[in-house]
């Protein structure tokens, strides 16, 4: 039980965000309550202990204090010294009683989704906050005493050049988060964003200019003290995400509220993506999910190896083998050859006695299409 994560999901927002695929609806104060009295009861329902307690969205923090004082109270029974407990919070929607009330509860990190330091990349992209009120976020969280902060950020937005995001990341750093995740924007089914591509809109940016927007965050923040240890994570001395770490070693996990996913005993369930019907299923006693499939040993093998490979320190073989049962380089032996002579993985050299493979800078350009090929 040592490394099961939770994870709950609140799918409420102000507005949808254009380029946002992940699950969510405008806010409703009765929906809301409900939503909270049920996972209330799911939470009851979890026994032993979890190792990392993570609330995303949506907007977790559209939550009047009230709700979010009564969904973490719900979640007391598993914090303590030393469980990592992370809450997403939006600039607009955080202030300083509801960052005492995290702090009262157990929080010990914040994930703000600032997107971006600029007022005219922030319209574009949809969200409701300033650049003012990131910086306004980022301060008050401070004073209130948090010191693990994590800021999200995007590039590649349509019409940005290079020297606009390397001052991005110099405004990153000098916030005081410990925290950088760095994600290109993308164009994903059935949201707003590729509707504006598909019809003209907006053009893309160029690939060539998204790469080198890439390739410079792969060096510059790491020049500024933040560790690059997974594609789009960087992090100062002992502020890695924990929650995501457990993810990424393919570890067992909750998921809790409509559209998360939960993986326990090789089983893979996936909630509805429909509030009200979560609702009514967890109300009448049925299983929530969508979707259930029961994965095979070599499957999760794979599938260790494709989150995996995304990390700095790549595959350990010894680990991998004592993880999965299974030898790396004689399950993956018809990809490892092609993606080493593509320049996109290369194996350790600073241990003899126990390799491994990990990404070339090459390969976390192209990190989608090496986990692709090892799946």
């Amino acid at each position: 039980m040592r490394d099961r994560s939770l994870y709950i999901h609140i799918p409420f927002c102000r507005r949808k965000c254009p380029y946002c695929s992940f699950y969510s609806i405008s806010y409703d104060e009765g929906l809301a309550r409900a939503y909270v009295d049920v996972l209330l009861g799911k939470i009851e329902d979890i026994e032993g202990s979890v190792s990392t307690i993570y609330i995303g969205g949506g907007t977790p923090t559209v939550l009047h204090e009230g709700l979010l004082g009564k969904l973490l109270s719900g979640l007391k029974k598993f914090t303590g010294d030393n469980i990592e407990f992370t809450i997403e919070a939006n600039p607009e929607s955080l202030d300083r009683e509801k960052l005492g009330l995290f702090l009262d509860r157990g929080v010990n990190r914040l994930s703000i989704g600032t997107q971006s330091f600029t007022d005219e990349k922030l319209q574009k992209l949809g969200r409701s906050h300033t650049a003012e009120e990131a910086a306004k976020a980022m301060d008050i969280s401070r004073k209130a005493g948090f010191n693990n902060i994590n800021i999200d950020l995007i590039f590649g937005v349509w019409g940005e050049s290079v020297a606009e995001w390397k001052s991005e990341l110099k405004k990153a750093v000098q916030s005081g988060a410990r925290h950088i995740s760095c994600y290109s924007l993308t164009y994903e089914e059935n949201t707003a964003l590729i509707s504006a591509k598909n019809t003209g809109k907006i053009l893309p940016l160029d690939e060539e200019v998204v790469a080198q927007m890439y390739g410079y965050t792969l060096d510059y923040l790491p020049g500024q003290g933040f560790g690059h240890y997974e594609v789009s994570n960087f992090a100062k001395k002992s502020h890695r995400c924990r929650h995501n770490l457990n993810y990424w070693d393919n570890n067992l996990y909750i998921g809790l509220g409509a559209s998360a996913v939960s993986y326990l005993d090789g089983i893979r369930k996936t909630n509805v993506s429909d509030i009200k019907e979560y609702i009514k299923k967890v109300k009448a006693g049925e299983d929530p999910a969508a979707s259930s499939e029961k994965l095979s040993d070599i499957d999760r093998a794979k599938e260790t190896a494709a989150v995996k490979i995304r990390t700095k320190e790549g595959i350990d073989f010894r680990w991998f083998s004592e993880k999965t049962g299974f030898d790396f380089c004689g399950l993956e032996k018809d990809v490892l050859p092609v993606l080493v002579e593509k320049g996109l993985i290369e194996y350790k050299k600073e241990n003899k006695h126990c390799p491994g493979t990990q990404l070339t800078k090459k390969g976390f350009l192209f990190s989608d299409t090496v986990s692709s090929e090892l799946l």
